[in-house]
């Protein structure tokens, strides 16, 4: 099979797309051959080794897919053909990866293979943030950093359903359509006084923030009192520090987001539920933003960099035929 590898972790430059063997799944785990696979932020930490989670040199990056299963040992709750979704740790850009049962998503016939591809890191993040971390009521008002990303659309969307408001924040203007399609109720542009605006309109109750630096800062100056500041990432690449004066003056809450299915598998399961259900009924629109073929991937990945991206960018395999 063929696979993007890299073998010293210096950037998007380093990837190399060779021939390698097929993954042999081990205990509890099922081979999948990959029809499509999303991209991350992370992605681009893990191929210059800054990422939390460090793969032993070569590997093949990528850590959300979807495809079908091609085996599947006895007794496994999964069969061969079975469309599935899953997180991987790494080697989602890959034709087949071995996957974890425990991490896999079975797949209704309603969501495509390049929107089952999006489904197994944001949207849960972004159900998690809102619902347990942030316990989210109708009626209140959510800022949404960097709202035209992947985390950023879903929360949109999430937080429609829940019949809350959503104030989106973007890097410029030319993003502010796709968030109003996605259930923005107002768009602000971090090219203006955005803390100001939000303030005007009377402040957030929940900031979602995937961005970190001076943007949380920021948002500590438009946070409305008993406010939850969601800390989800810190794609700026600064960790803020937090005045903890700035929390008890305005008794608000600093709330990290995080999970894993090694030790929040009951908390994961409950979100997937939860937007399956939201997706069935229509509430929520699961999809992709723009899509490459593997080939592509150095092209994709710059073009995440560079911020000129809209949702959650795929791949799509270019052939889908059975495994030899």
């Amino acid at each position: 099979m063929k696979a993007w590898l890299v073998d010293q972790p210096t950037g998007i430059a380093a990837l190399q797309r060779l021939e390698v063997p097929r993954p042999v799944p081990q205990a509890g785990e099922v081979l999948v051959q990959i029809t499509a696979a999303a991209l991350n932020f992370s992605d681009l930490l893990m191929l210059k080794g800054q990422y939390q989670v460090k793969p032993p040199p070569p590997f093949s990056p990528g850590q959300e897919i979807a495809g079908r299963v091609v085996e599947a040992p006895p007794g496994s709750t999964l069969r061969v053909g079975d469309r599935i979704a899953a997180k991987v740790e790494w080697g989602g850009f890959a034709d087949c990866a071995a996957v974890r049962e425990t991490m896999a998503i079975r797949l209704p016939e309603s969501l495509d293979d390049a929107a089952a591809a999006t489904l197994p890191v944001v949207w849960p993040t972004a159900w998690i943030a809102l619902h347990e971390r942030a316990r989210l009521q109708p009626g209140e008002t959510v800022l949404v950093h960097a709202a035209a990303g992947g985390v950023g659309l879903a929360c949109l969307q999430l937080v429609r359903a829940a019949g809350a408001r959503a104030i989106a924040l973007v890097g410029h203007r030319a993003k502010f359509e796709a968030c109003r399609a996605a259930g923005a109720d107002e768009v602000v542009s971090m090219e203006d006084s955005w803390a100001d605006i939000v303030r005007e309109h009377g402040g957030a109750d929940v900031v979602v923030d995937t961005v970190g630096g001076d943007a949380t800062l920021q948002s500590l100056r438009c946070i409305a009192r008993n406010g939850r500041l969601l800390l989800v990432g810190f794609s700026s690449g600064q960790i803020p520090q937090i005045p903890a004066n700035r929390l008890l003056l305005k008794n608000l809450s600093a709330l990290g987001v995080y999970w894993s299915h090694d030790w929040s598998l009951a908390q994961v399961q409950r979100a997937v539920d939860a937007l399956l259900g939201l997706h069935a009924r229509g509430a929520i629109r699961i999809a992709p933003g723009r899509s490459y073929t593997f080939a592509e991937l150095p092209l994709a990945l710059q073009d995440l960099a560079q911020r000129g991206t809209v949702g959650k960018s795929v791949l799509l395999a270019e052939t889908f035929g059975d495994l030899a």
